[in-house]
């Protein structure tokens, strides 16, 4: 059950802290993102990517995997790196932003595809849901839609993941098949991952604290 719960109380989290921090990327914010993404590429690596190179021939396997990161680097296209904390709603922006809407739940649909009960990789989608929910709630908080778009957003993109986690586990697609998608998915958080500690400084330079979240990120990705 907890496959299915945890992402929604990601975003719950993410929705509260952006009500109580009113900023649209605090220096908490940050260092949760550079913290995600090590503990989200640490997981991937420990946990996730031996299992598929298990099941699928490795040339094929880093096929997908390009595959993978090929498609988040489409899905950034229409979504403007949202995916990794970059959010553009500018105040003025009174039609809703589809594009963001649609790339943003097709990266948490295929997300949910990888968390099994028998793995770890739900915490790392928790950890990597709470800074992006934060900041696509404060930006959606600060532009001109209505509080039923705003709702309706938000609602849709929580169960976006769970729905991804159910059909994983409840349909009848084969194994062979669902290593193929896992294999992509593996892609898009390598991309999403790396993108986030490439850019986790001024610059492209780590100071002590953010260095200190990305060695935490990966030692308890380990431990876990």
């Amino acid at each position: 059950m907890q496959s299915y719960l945890l992402p929604i109380l990601a975003v719950g989290i993410g929705i509260f802290f952006a009500f109580i921090t009113k900023q649209k990327k605090s220096n908490y914010t940050k260092l949760l993102l550079s913290f995600s993404g090590a503990f989200l590429l640490a997981l991937t690596l420990f946990d996730l990517l031996p299992e598929v190179y298990h099941h699928l021939e490795a040339k094929k396997t880093g096929l997908f995997i390009m595959c993978g990161i090929l498609l988040q680097i489409i899905l950034e296209f229409f979504s403007k790196g949202a995916e990794h904390g970059h959010v553009h709603i500018h105040k003025e922006e009174t039609n809703f932003p589809w594009l963001l809407f649609i790339s943003l739940c097709v990266h948490s649909f295929l997300e949910g595809f990888p968390i099994h009960d028998h793995n770890d990789m739900v915490y790392g989608v928790l950890i990597h849901k709470i800074p992006i929910a934060a900041l696509i709630t404060a930006f959606l908080l600060q532009s001109n839609f209505n509080k039923l778009q705003i709702g309706s957003f938000l609602i849709v993109f929580t169960l976006m993941t769970p729905l991804g986690t159910f059909i994983s586990n409840a349909s009848e697609i084969s194994t062979h098949y669902l290593t193929i998608i896992n294999a992509i998915v593996i892609g898009i958080f390598f991309h999403i991952s790396t993108t986030i500690l490439f850019e986790t400084g001024e610059g492209h330079k780590f100071n002590l604290s953010k260095l200190v979240a990305i060695v935490l990120g990966v030692g308890i990705a380990y431990i876990i």
